[in-house]
């Protein structure tokens, strides 16, 4: 069974920083791209960061490049998002996901994923 757990969250003040990690298990971690979602109150999901199986390549959203940075541990099945310069419009719920069987490429609805944890971004 696929299972994916979501922890770092908090509230920060503007320009502060947060690392999320997303512990996996169920599945060969490495075998898959891993990806970082959020949801903002009220709005839909929203695609933040990708990293590929190995881990060599990454991709972000404009949004939070330059301020964002995905990685992965091989040896503890865990994805990080090291967030620096956070604004109060990542406030949301941020969320770990992989494709499952049935996904649709870019449809974050039909991902695994696990429970989220929130980050507010609030003076």
């Amino acid at each position: 069974e696929v299972q994916l757990v979501e922890s770092g969250g908090g509230l920060v003040q503007p320009g502060g920083s947060l690392r999320l990690s997303c512990a996996a298990s169920g599945f060969t971690f490495s075998s898959y791209w891993m990806y970082w979602v959020r949801q903002a109150p009220g709005k839909g999901l929203e695609w933040v960061s990708s990293i590929a199986g190995g881990g060599a390549i990454t991709d972000y959203a404009d949004s939070v490049k330059g301020r964002f940075t995905i990685s992965r541990d091989k040896a503890k099945n865990t994805v990080y998002l090291q967030m620096n310069s956070l604004k109060p419009e990542d406030t949301a719920v941020y969320y770990c996901m992989r494709e499952s069987p049935a996904y649709v490429p870019g449809r974050w609805d039909s991902y695994y994923r696990g429970q989220g944890t929130q980050v507010t971004v609030s003076s």
